[in-house]
């Protein structure tokens, strides 16, 4: 069967191809019986909006990028899903991309792949410098996400990762733990998620009149649920034995609670563990996982404001306001992998 047309839903209406147009692009001046008609004839064909003639005669794709390390890991996995539903609301389209922590993908996405086809980019960079993301004539508006980048570079959103690393290092201490460990953790002068989360821990312990000692940082190859069980056997094979675990995301956090069951050590009685992003595998854990919570909502929405509104600016020739930096909300999930832990000063 052929695709419903615009001419076909006029003619099932009894009203012009022109009336049909006004009723799909909310035009205010259409009557309220004459629009419910149209919506009536669009619902019985099953019309649908021609989404790329209609960027075409724009002069558009109607096409944006999303830019992320390694779409297999849950954080972006649910943050893909809530950019690609904010898009659908601007008629946008997603295109997805993974880089693998692979510099050259991400200069190469920065650089809008080569082509004209997409429109904006939200990117999360891993690997980009301040210069990177100066010189760049030409390129498509971007959004940037995450902690590797300098304000004033581009449009960027995060949470507060510095305070929500704090939040959650002052929650294990009020559980009287002392013999914390951060799994992920990183010292170094070059921004990051880690590296601001790890300056967060620090930032508790010093508030709190503790000795700093960069030891309590386990570094990991990369931030998946084997890599976090590795870094807690290790540990465990030194002798050490924690009791708090700051794991700098879910992913970290359950690989560490795995590794700490097969031990024999229990949580959270003996190890309390905190984790970051409220994955869901981390709500169905036994024990439930203690997480910080980014707004992952806010962070699609702003982001894809943000963007829209760069877009804008460039159709108009518009010389733009200055990059803005936005920060979402975050909050401190607690749940079996902390409560009920009881002191242990």
């Amino acid at each position: 069967m052929a695709r419903p047309r615009i001419k076909d839903v006029a003619r099932r209406a009894g009203v012009s191809e022109k009336t049909v147009s006004n009723v799909i692009n909310d035009y205010a001046h259409v009557s309220e019986r004459t629009r419910a008609a149209v919506r009536e004839a669009i619902d019985e064909l099953g019309y649908r909006v021609n989404l790329a003639g209609r960027h075409l005669r724009r002069g558009r794709t109607g096409i944006i990028a999303l830019v992320v390390p390694e779409l297999d890991i849950p954080y972006f996995a649910d943050l893909a899903t809530l950019i690609i539903t904010e898009a659908e609301r601007n008629a946008m389209t997603v295109l997805v991309h993974q880089t693998r922590e692979d510099r050259r993908r991400e200069l190469a996405a920065l650089e809008g792949f080569g082509s004209d086809f997409a429109e904006g980019l939200i990117l999360s960079p891993l690997t980009l410098t301040g210069t990177d993301l100066r010189d760049r004539p030409g390129a498509p508006p971007t959004v940037l996400l995450g902690e590797r980048v300098r304000p004033g570079q581009a449009d960027h959103v995060a949470i507060d990762n510095e305070r929500a690393a704090r939040e959650a290092t002052v929650h294990l201490l009020e559980l009287g733990r002392r013999r914390i460990r951060v799994v992920g953790g990183r010292e170094g002068t070059e921004p990051g998620t880690a590296e601001v989360r790890s300056a967060g821990h620090r930032a508790a312990l010093e508030a709190a009149g503790l000795p700093w000692d960069p030891a309590v940082l386990l570094r990991v190859e990369n931030f998946r649920a084997l890599d976090g069980a590795l870094a807690v056997r290790r540990l465990l094979d030194s002798g050490e034995q924690p009791d708090g675990l700051l794991c700098l995301n879910d992913q970290l956090a359950l690989g560490a609670m795995r590794e700490l069951h097969d031990r024999g050590l229990r949580v959270p009685e003996d190890v309390a563990v905190v984790g970051f992003d409220d994955v869901e595998g981390g709500r169905f854990s036994v024990p439930s996982l203690t997480t910080v919570a980014p707004d992952k909502h806010a962070v699609a929405r702003v982001a894809l404001e943000l963007l829209m509104v760069r877009i804008a600016e460039r159709d108009a020739r518009s010389a733009g306001t200055p990059p803005q930096e936005r920060v979402v909300a975050h909050r401190l999930l607690v749940r079996e992998s902390t409560a009920g832990a009881g002191s242990r000063a």
